[in-house]
């Protein structure tokens, strides 16, 4: 059975049980800012870019927290959102962030780490990220890895780790094995969502990057893509067949 066929699958699928993605509740929300639960311990903050191409864009981070520290993955779009982000992890939640990591270079990933600098708050990223911020003029994070770095909150390990091009050349995933969680970001697609920006992407090893992720994770509960609803690991396999190549 071929890519194409099993998407067809699982999109009667979706049709039939209900999309999993979608989450009512909503923890914090302001004009800027919209901070939502998926696990005891995870939430998704959502920022809005202003874009030309495709107007106010909502863009996805994750929080993640345990035992009184908690971890960003990505930052909101602007220094401004971003210390409204911090407020509410270290004022309303108590927890004192750990670090920050950044999934590419791109605004929608790194638009705020100046917020988290200023509070000597470290900020993760693939040492090729880096290089492409400091040619784009934006952010820099100021550690950098090759190709996997682990990260340590309380007990539990998060693993960033670079399994190829996808969205753009740099992109990677962070997953938590404790929640079975996986932070995709623009390397993985909502459900029903489009290609969208190509500009920076591989469209030939966009596939076989996720594909490599899938293999590597085989028991995940929960996606979060950059953009749009998070689900489980029916989001890999629309994004595979989505950027499959015959």
């Amino acid at each position: 059975m071929n890519y194409k066929s099993s998407f067809l699958i699982l999109f009667f699928i979706a049709i039939l049980l209900g999309c999993k993605s979608q989450n009512p509740n909503i923890t914090y929300s302001s004009e800027t800012l919209k901070i939502i639960p998926v696990s005891q311990n995870s939430f998704i903050h959502i920022s809005y870019l202003q874009t030309e191409d495709y107007g106010k864009v909502a863009c996805n981070g994750l929080i993640y927290m345990n035992e009184g520290e908690a971890i960003v993955f990505d930052t909101p779009i602007d220094i401004e959102t971003s210390n409204e982000l911090i407020e509410w992890v270290t004022k309303t939640k108590e927890h004192k962030i750990k670090a920050v990591v950044v999934n590419h270079f791109h605004d929608d990933c790194l638009g705020g780490v100046e917020a988290f600098h200023q509070l000597n708050i470290p900020s993760y990223a693939n040492n090729q990220t880096i290089e492409l911020a400091k040619k784009e003029g934006n952010a820099i994070p100021k550690i950098s890895f090759e190709h996997k770095n682990e990260l340590m909150l309380g007990k539990q390990k998060i693993i960033n780790r670079h399994f190829g091009e996808a969205h753009t050349k740099d992109n990677i995933v962070s997953y938590i094995p404790s929640e079975h969680l996986l932070f995709g970001g623009c390397a993985v697609k909502s459900f029903n969502a489009t290609k969208g920006y190509l500009g920076d992407a591989n469209i030939d090893e966009w596939s076989i990057t996720i594909n490599k992720i899938k293999t590597a994770y085989p028991d995940l509960k929960i996606v979060i893509p950059g953009h749009g609803d998070y689900g489980g690991d029916e989001l890999l396999d629309y994004t595979i067949s989505l950027f499959y190549i015959e």
